[in-house]
């Protein structure tokens, strides 16, 4: 079953082109990964689905719902129980770490809010870290820290934009394992931005190639490394 899906997106800022009739079908439960370089369209896309971006035409369905229709904005971004995780994390710096994942709870006015978050914690072995602020944090227990605040809210769909670009190899090995616990624990679909294909065939069940705004292909890690491609040829070489 089909949990996102594109059709005939495009979106342009000043007039330039960022998506170009963008088709897409993501299905429920998978990790599907977004690959390509710096200006592919990659963010774009995840704001797209998100509803944070509103493209020019084409429609965006979320869970076989109608999220968005050309320049129109069917369901607000609140109403698609989408958890996102940004490159720069967006933690709250005045706030604990127990605040950080209780804000969006707050804020739905939730009335289970510490047996939630105090899951959270307990799942993620932060326990110890509840009272910290973001910058008494190493950098893979702040990335441990959004997640726990998007899953919280209990959605549908985590989009991960290039999470772990700036932690050092060990970690990012680490902090990938983790990844793909969430998905056999809270049987969650992922769409995760990265410009790193070996990153990509390490966690996704299908990737998506894109190039200039435009998808090269879309498959499995085994279809996009035989791939006859000549551009995805030379993108994994690099």
């Amino acid at each position: 079953m089909q949990i996102i899906t594109l059709k005939n997106i495009s979106k342009s800022f000043d007039n330039s082109p960022i998506l170009k009739d963008i088709s897409l079908e993501l299905k429920k439960g998978e990790i599907t990964t977004l690959l390509g370089s710096s200006g592919s369209g990659k963010t774009t896309i995840l704001r797209t689905i998100s509803g944070l971006t509103t493209p020019e035409l084409g429609e965006v369905y979320i869970d076989n719902k109608l999220a968005s229709c050309d320049r129109k904005i069917i369901l607000k971004p609140h109403e698609r129980k989408i958890g996102y995780i940004f490159q720069d994390l967006a933690l709250w710096p005045h706030m604990s770490i127990y605040e950080n994942i209780a804000f969006g709870l707050k804020v739905q006015k939730a009335d289970d809010i510490k047996t939630r978050v105090l899951t959270m914690l307990e799942f993620f072995s932060i326990e110890k870290l509840q009272n910290r602020y973001p910058n008494q944090l190493s950098g893979g227990q702040q990335q441990l820290v959004a997640i726990a605040r998007s899953l919280v809210l209990n959605p549908k769909i985590l989009l991960l934009d290039e999470p772990l670009s700036n932690l050092d190899v060990k970690l990012k090995t680490k902090m990938q394992d983790e990844i793909l616990k969430l998905k056999e624990k809270f049987s969650i679909s992922m769409v995760y931005v990265t410009h790193d294909h070996k990153e990509a065939f390490s966690l996704a069940d299908k990737i998506v190639i894109l190039n200039h705004g435009e998808i090269e292909e879309v498959g499995t890690p085994k279809d996009i490394k035989n791939s006859k491609n000549k551009f995805i040829k030379e993108f994994i070489e690099l």
